[in-house]
C-alpha cells in the first residue's frame, strides 16, 4: 500500500510542476485535465503525508523515552500514546481512499419515486419522500428539475421523476434505491389506527450519449393527447410522448410539457438512464452471484428503511441504524443515513478486497 502511495505522491508532485509551467495556461484543455488530476490526488496525498509525519513524530518521541529528564520522558510517552492511537485510523482512511472509484459517482442522478402498497397513503408518502430529497438537494447546493409526474387525487404522487444535478450526486444518493416503508396514522383514518404503506425509490445515474447506445431502429415512438389537468390544450394537442425501447421492453412516457419536442427530449433522457441502470444491474447481478457462491448471501430483505411516525424514528435495516430524529430527516437532513451507508459500503469493499 505504501509503495502505491509513494507513486501517487510522485505523480502529484509532477502535476504540480506541470501546472507551474507558463505554457500550460495557453492550452485550456490540457490545463483542465491537469487541474482535475491534481485535485483527484490532493486528498489521498495529503493524508499520506500526514500519516508519514505521524510516523516520524512517533520515532522521535520513542528516542526521547530514554532521556535523562523525567518530565521530557513523560511528555514523550504521552505523545507516543496519542500517535499510536491515531495511526490505525489514518491507515484505514488511506485504504478507503485507495479503493477503486465508482465511475458513476460523479454523475447527475435521475430519481424516481413510485407509490407502492397502501393506496392514497402510499402516494402521499411518495410526496413526502420527494420533498425530503429536494430539501436535501437544496442543502447540498444541487439543482432539481421535475421530469415527469403522475399526481394522485389527494395531493400525493403515483409516480414522480426528477433530475438532480450537482457535485457527486450519484455517490450520495445511490444507496437510497429500494422500498421505503412508512408507519403512521393517515389523515383519513377516523379510528386512530396505524397503517403501513410503502413507496419505491429508483436512483439512476444520468446517462450521456457515450453511456447508452440507443439506435433509432430500436425505438417505437407514439404520440397522443395528454390526460389530466391542462385545460383546452390537453384536448387539442397530441403532445404526450410514449417511447418503447424494443430490445429491452422499457417504456417511458412524458406529458408534462406542452411541446411534443420537449416531452420527447425528457422521455429520451429517462429512457437512456433506465437502459444504463439495467445494464449496471445485469453486471452487478453477475458479480453478486459469483460473490454469493463464494461466501453466501448477506441480503436482508427488499425493505431498506422504515419511517415510524408515532415513535419519531427512522430505521435503515441494511446497517441496523435507528435515528430518533424523523422530523429532521423528513426535512432533508439525511446526511447521517448517507454517511452510515457509505461507510458500510466501504467496509464491505475492503472486506471483499482482502478476500481476493
Amino acid at each position: 500500500m505504501f509503495a502505491k502511495l509513494e507513486g501517487l505522491e510522485r505523480n502529484y508532485a509532477d502535476l504540480e510542476a506541470q501546472l507551474a509551467e507558463p505554457e500550460v495556461f495557453g492550452d485550456q484543455e490540457r490545463y483542465r485535465k491537469l487541474t482535475k488530476a491534481h485535485a483527484d490526488l490532493r486528498e489521498v496525498v495529503g493524508l499520506f503525508r500526514k500519516h508519514r509525519e505521524a510516523r516520524e513524530a512517533l520515532e522521535e518521541n520513542r528516542q526521547l523515552l530514554n532521556d535523562a529528564d523525567p518530565e521530557l520522558r513523560a511528555m514523550a510517552q504521552e505523545e507516543c500514546c496519542q500517535i499510536e492511537e491515531e495511526l490505525p485510523r489514518l491507515e484505514q482512511e488511506l485504504k478507503v481512499l485507495l479503493l477503486p472509484a465508482d465511475p458513476l459517482d460523479a454523475k447527475n442522478t435521475i430519481l424516481e419515486i413510485r407509490a407502492g402498497t397502501g393506496g392514497e397513503e402510499a402516494a402521499l408518502f411518495g410526496a413526502d419522500l420527494l420533498r425530503m430529497y429536494m430539501r436535501y438537494a437544496e442543502n447540498m447546493g444541487w439543482k432539481t428539475e421535475l421530469l415527469s409526474e403522475s399526481p394522485s387525487e389527494t395531493g400525493g404522487y403515483k409516480e414522480v421523476i426528477i433530475l438532480i444535478s450537482g457535485s457527486k450526486v450519484y455517490s450520495r444518493l445511490k444507496f437510497e434505491a429500494g422500498t421505503h416503508r412508512v408507519q403512521r396514522v393517515p389523515t383519513t383514518e377516523t379510528q386512530g389506527r396505524i397503517h403501513t404503506s410503502a413507496a419505491t425509490v429508483a436512483v439512476m445515474p444520468e446517462a450521456e450519449d457515450v453511456d447508452a447506445d440507443i439506435r433509432p431502429d430500436d425505438l417505437r415512438i407514439d404520440v397522443y393527447r395528454a390526460s389530466g389537468a391542462g385545460g383546452q390544450h390537453v384536448n387539442k394537442t397530441e403532445s404526450a410522448v410514449r417511447i418503447t425501447h424494443i430490445p429491452t421492453g422499457i417504456v417511458v412516457t412524458c406529458q408534462d410539457e406542452k411541446s411534443q419536442h420537449k416531452n420527447k427530449a425528457r422521455a429520451m433522457k429517462v429512457l437512456a438512464s433506465r437502459i444504463l441502470q439495467a445494464e449496471q444491474e445485469r453486471q452487478n447481478s453477475e458479480m453478486a452471484a459469483d460473490r454469493k457462491a463464494q461466501v453466501g448471501s448477506g441480503d436482508r430483505s427488499e425493505r431498506i428503511r422504515t419511517y415510524n411516525f408515532p415513535q419519531g424514528r427512522c430505521t435503515d435495516h441494511r446497517v441496523n441504524l435507528t435515528l430518533y430524529s424523523l422530523d429532521k430527516i423528513m426535512l432533508g437532513e439525511i446526511q447521517p443515513l448517507v454517511d452510515a451507508l457509505t461507510s458500510h459500503a466501504q467496509a464491505e469493499a475492503l472486506r471483499v478486497q482482502s478476500d481476493i
